[in-house]
Parts: C-alpha cells; sequence; structure tokens
C-alpha cells in the first residue's frame, strides 16, 4: 500500500528552528538567532513553548494530510491545520498568487509605487501575518485601496519618503490598537466604529478620489474607456474566479490595447534587468503627513475584523480570540512595508472569496502564496513592465475602482442596517460624505487638514457626541 507523505511539524527551540515528522524523523537544527526566540517568547509564551520540547498543542506550524490528499468529499472542507498533497497545495498558493496579483498592483501602479517593491512586502507581510496568527488565520496580505489618497496628498508636499513615513505610522498605531484589543477584547472596537461610522469614511475614502481618476482618464479617453468596459464585460459574462478579477481583467485587455496603439513606452523594460532586488526606500516623518493617514487605520480595523469574522464563518471555528493578533500581524506588515518602500496591506476579500469556492483553508496555501509573491518580486523587468502602464489605462481602472470602493460603502451600511430615518445617523453620513469628497480642507500654521481627515472627524467624534445627547434624550432611534 502506497504511505501518505509524513505530516512535518516545526518549533523554535534555542535560538534554532527544528522540524519533524511523525515518523521522528529530524532535521539538523538552523539558526535563525536569538532575537527570534525573544520576539517568539514575548508574544506567544501562553500559546507556543519555545523551549521545551514540542507537545501537543505547542507546535506552531502542522499540517495533517486531508484524506487521500487529492479529492474533497461533499460537505467537507480542508480545514486550516491541513493540506492536501504536495503539488495541489502548489497550485492553491499559485491560485491565491492570482487572485490578489490584479489588486495587488493597482496600487503601485496608480501611486507610482516601486511594484516588485509592493509585491515583495506583501508575500513577506502575509509569511509574518501566518506566524504572529499562530496559523491559525489564513489570509494574505495585499495592497490595501485605502492609502490610495493619503499617499497622492502626502506625496504632492513631501515626496515618497513623507508618504511612506504615513504608512509606517498607521502600521504602528494599527497595531497598537492589536495589543488594545488582545487585552480589553474587540467589544470596544463595534461600539466606536458602528457601521453607520465605517460605511461612511470608506465610502469618502473612495468617491474623494473622483478627480484623481478624472485626470488619469483625460489623459487617453479610448484607452480609459476601453478598459472601463472591459472591466464591466468581464464583470457580467464570467462568474466565480474569472468575475472577481474584472479589474485586472480590465486591467490587461487597456494595456493590450495600448500596445497595438503604440502608446506604451517599453524602454524601461528593455533595460530592466530579469533578476534582482527590488528597488527599497526609507521613509521620512513629518506631522503634516502622517495625519493624513489616521482615516486609513480605521478602515484598516473594520477590514480585519471582517475578515477574522468571515473566515471565522466559513470554517466554523470561533477565532474571536485570533483578531488582536490579526490587528497586529497586519499592523507589522504595514509598518516593515513602510520602512521599506512598500504600500500598506490588509487581508483581501478576494482571497476570501477563493477559500470560499475551493473550501480549501489550509494556511500552507498562504505560506507558498507568499513565497511565490516573493520570488515574483525579484524580476525588475517584470515590474518595469507594469511600471509602463498608460495613464488612460489607469484612468479606466480608477473610474472602475474608487467608485467600488464608495459603493463598498453603501454596502456597509446596509450590512449593518443602518437606520437613516435616525436623525443622528443621517446627519452624520451626509455631513460627512460632503465634507469629504467635496475636500473641505482647512490649515492651521503648517498643518493642512484634508478633506478626508475632517470628514473622519465628523464621523467618529460627530457620531459618538450626537449618539450619547440622542439616547439621554430618548430621541435615539435604533
Amino acid at each position: 500500500m502506497k504511505r501518505s507523505l509524513p505530516a512535518w511539524r516545526i518549533w523554535v527551540k534555542s535560538g534554532y528552528l527544528h522540524a519533524y515528522s511523525q515518523e521522528t524523523l529530524r532535521l539538523s537544527p538552523l539558526p535563525i538567532g536569538i532575537w527570534v526566540s525573544i520576539v517568539l517568547r514575548y508574544f506567544f509564551n501562553a500559546s507556543l513553548n519555545i523551549w521545551a520540547d514540542p507537545k501537543e498543542g505547542d507546535l506552531m506550524l502542522s499540517w495533517k494530510l486531508h484524506g487521500n490528499g487529492k479529492s474533497i468529499a461533499p460537505g467537507e472542507v480542508v480545514s486550516i491545520d491541513e493540506r492536501l498533497t504536495w503539488p495541489r497545495t502548489i497550485g492553491m498558493g499559485v491560485q491565491h498568487i492570482a487572485a490578489m496579483f490584479g489588486a495587488t498592483f493597482l496600487v503601485p501602479i496608480i501611486t507610482g509605487f516601486p511594484p516588485t517593491t509592493t509585491l515583495f512586502f506583501s508575500g513577506v507581510g502575509t509569511l509574518l501575518f501566518i506566524l504572529l496568527t499562530q496559523n491559525k488565520l489564513p489570509s494574505y496580505l495585499g495592497s490595501s485601496f485605502a492609502f490610495l489618497g493619503p499617499i497622492a496628498a502626502a506625496k504632492t508636499d513631501g515626496g515618497i519618503a513623507a508618504a511612506l513615513g504615513g504608512i509606517v505610522a498607521t502600521g504602528v498605531l494599527l497595531a497598537a490598537v492589536g495589543f488594545i484589543a488582545k487585552a480589553a477584547g474587540t467589544g470596544w472596537i463595534e461600539t466606536f466604529m458602528p457601521p453607520v461610522v465605517t460605511g461612511t469614511i470608506v465610502m469618502v475614502i473612495g468617491l474623494n478620489l473622483a478627480g484623481a481618476a478624472k485626470n488619469d482618464f483625460m489623459q487617453g479617453q479610448r484607452l480609459g474607456l476601453i478598459t472601463l468596459l472591459s472591466i464591466g464585460l468581464i464583470g457580467a459574462f464570467f462568474r466565480g474566479f474569472f468575475g472577481r478579477i474584472s479589474i485586472f481583467g480590465g486591467l490587461v485587455i487597456g494595456y493590450v490595447a495600448a500596445w497595438i496603439m503604440g502608446d506604451v513606452n517599453f524602454d524601461g523594460v528593455k533595460s530592466a534587468d530579469w533578476f534582482g532586488l527590488p528597488t527599497f526606500s526609507s521613509p521620512s516623518f513629518s506631522f503634516s503627513a502622517i495625519i493624513l493617514f489616521l482615516p486609513v487605520v480605521l478602515v484598516l480595523i473594520a477590514e480585519n475584523v471582517g475578515h477574522v469574522k468571515a473566515v471565522a464563518a466559513m470554517t466554523g471555528k470561533n477565532l474571536d480570540d485570533q483578531i488582536g493578533n490579526a490587528l497586529i500581524a497586519d499592523g507589522a506588515a504595514t509598518t516593515l512595508a513602510g520602512l521599506g518602500g512598500g504600500s500598506g496591506t490588509t487581508t483581501y476579500a478576494e482571497n476570501i472569496g477563493v477559500m470560499a469556492a475551493s473550501r480549501v483553508y489550509s494556511t500552507l496555501a498562504y505560506i507558498f502564496a507568499g513565497v511565490g509573491a516573493i520570488l515574483l518580486a525579484l524580476s525588475p523587468k517584470f515590474g518595469a513592465v507594469l511600471a509602463a502602464t498608460p495613464a488612460g489605462v489607469k484612468g479606466g481602472v480608477t473610474v472602475a475602482l474608487f467608485g467600488m470602493i464608495g459603493v463598498l460603502g453603501a454596502r456597509i451600511w446596509i450590512d449593518g442596517r443602518v437606520n437613516f430615518a435616525d436623525p443622528t445617523n443621517l446627519y452624520i453620513a451626509a455631513s460627512a460624505l460632503i465634507i469629504g469628497i467635496s475636500d473641505m480642507s482647512w490649515t492651521r500654521g503648517d498643518f493642512t487638514f484634508s478633506g478626508i481627515i475632517n470628514a473622519t472627524l465628523m464621523a467618529v467624534v460627530g457620531y459618538q457626541i450626537l449618539h450619547r445627547i440622542a439616547k439621554s434624550r430618548g430621541t435615539f432611534r435604533n
């Protein structure tokens, strides 16, 4: 009878990475530095025994074979701590790369960040996420669209370095929220950020960028129209995976059309090397730039919490204890990206969709996806191809994308059953939207508060004040 491959188990002991199988085969320890042990001991001592030999329940990375590893019976799923055969698991990792690819690359294409650098930190961030969530939460960390507006605003005054400083600050604040959530629970998040607030902020972030979308579109109207129509047709014609990547598909069609029309400048592609390290950059820090990114923290909190609950619902596991770790992990990944020249990250709904369709929730697939993303990032020529995207094509993409972000805010209202018969909800949403979309800014000294910042303050602070007054007066309508 053909024997199945053993389940490998990995643990950390005395600054070394050890591995063994259920058949007691052991690998020689690989030194990874005592600092790794210190970090792991500090954060995970309660659940990970670093200094002892591995015991059941103490193991951080372990996957058992699901059935025969080749098929999934009706009604079954491949659980978080399971895997299929190695070729099938690697194939799932490739599928996750394809799912995140379009959205992750759109951010550097739109913002002017080096695409391969963003992809590199996306892969590294995903591996870090799996580690910090103790191998209990399958998720891919890709580029967050919430950073688009603040990055554009920060680059205007301080260049890419200032934008990176804002990304670092966002990551640090997000991680701090994660530590608070681990200590105090997550109930306060829902109180502080009800659906009327989060939906409004998300809508403002998307629609505030309408002017930027128009500027790109008008630089190549034919290409913009081809790209925009392609996105709509792909979404209407295909279902499942291809329907979910309609924006990326439209980008590809628009790019090919631009190439046929001779509107793509390949000089940078020709001069780029096939293999090489990504371009790394250092951040600079200024309060005027950092404050632009504060609304993003709220969006990332909402996205992470929502995605954890979505995975919990699909897997049938209670993952509430991982919400704090998820926020810490995304914060750490975003901080690391900002320090090196990449865009901020978030958990990806596209990849959650892949899990739902495939019924494979193995974290091992995400490890392969993270490694694959890092390997792709080691090709400057690949990044140069993406960087050559014409403005008209970007315009068609951004018209659809920014509008979708705005509509996502409305979806949050609907899913949260926000009652707009309540004057408080109606006033907060209406006022914040006008402030944010029209970009009502004000300057105090050397600091400029953009429309997004002011809209966020209106939504968060205004809601808390008016909500408490309404409840005390008995005028609040649930």
